[in-house]
């Protein structure tokens, strides 16, 4: 989506060994991924990274990228870049841009127009990145994840949030765990983490927190594996509470903590722990 943030992507790819070209047709994809291949310095980089936006996507795209992904062994990745309409809306009055589709329609109307056109293209996507809530670490910790994560990239992504910041919307399944206990209502744990022992041994004081973990547990025992092996991409499992600082993260990490030692590419990831103390 155009506002999402793709040059700062291309910024964050291009400083750690990709070469990165911008605003490429796919049509003109085949014969870039041939010409690299054949250049010397194709051999110390990372790999190549083209971006396309909603100017030069055509009905062919996802044909020219699955014969791509198939010549090349399918070492090849569409990641889609998304926000709400209301923080793109933001950005664009923000930097005053002019929308790409915006000839005789508003900046809303763009966007929503640009939505049904990428549709095809986020049904194809491996990976889905809403940039909504993001600061630019976060965008970056995000993206260095996902690429660099366990040597071979994420395929499951466990992240905590706040509901009052939002549901991020590239999530798979999502978890409500403000039915626990707050520990936002104990003095001595308000300025802490659900990273921090302290919050997490209040949880752990509540059979329902246990409760709460173990039928998650049974539900995602089930449901990995089916998500692993018959849908394409990440799986992203979002676990939200009031704020996104105290039970989700504690929630998040021990779902990290079981999962990181079943499958390989399991990250976890805390985005609004440091908006609020609740």
């Amino acid at each position: 989506m155009s506002g999402a943030g793709k040059t700062m992507t291309l910024k964050v790819l291009e400083d750690f060994g990709f070469i990165t070209i911008d605003n490429l047709p796919p049509e003109l994809l085949p014969q870039l991924f041939t010409l690299i291949s054949e250049r010397p310095e194709a051999s110390q980089s990372r790999g190549v990274v083209a971006t396309v936006d909603v100017r030069n996507v055509s009905k062919n795209f996802v044909k020219v990228i699955d014969d791509i992904s198939h010549a090349w062994g399918g070492d090849v990745k569409v990641v889609f870049l998304t926000a709400s309409d209301e923080e793109l809306l933001r950005r664009y009055e923000r930097t005053r841009r002019v929308h790409p589709l915006n000839r005789g329609m508003s900046t809303r109307e763009g966007i929503r127009r640009e939505r049904e056109i990428l549709s095809p293209v986020l049904d194809r996507a491996d990976i889905v990145i809403d940039t909504s809530m993001m600061d630019l670490h976060q965008h970056r910790e995000r993206l260095l994840k996902e690429f660099f994560g366990n040597d071979g990239g994420v395929s499951i992504l466990i992240s905590s949030f706040g509901y009052k910041y939002g549901v991020p919307q590239d999530s798979s399944f999502v978890m409500d765990v403000r039915c626990l206990p707050n520990p936002y209502y104990v003095d001595e744990l308000k300025t802490l983490t659900g990273e921090d022992e302290p919050v997490k041994k209040f949880l752990l004081q509540f059979p329902e927190t246990t409760q709460f973990i173990n039928l998650t547990k049974n539900f995602l025992d089930f449901a990995i594996p089916q998500f692993l092996s018959n849908v394409r991409g990440q799986l992203h499992i979002s676990v939200g509470c009031t704020g996104g600082r105290h039970r989700s993260v504690a929630m998040a990490e021990w779902l990290y903590e079981i999962y990181s030692k079943i499958y390989s590419g399991v990250c976890v990831i805390h985005r609004d722990k440091g908006h609020g103390h609740q």
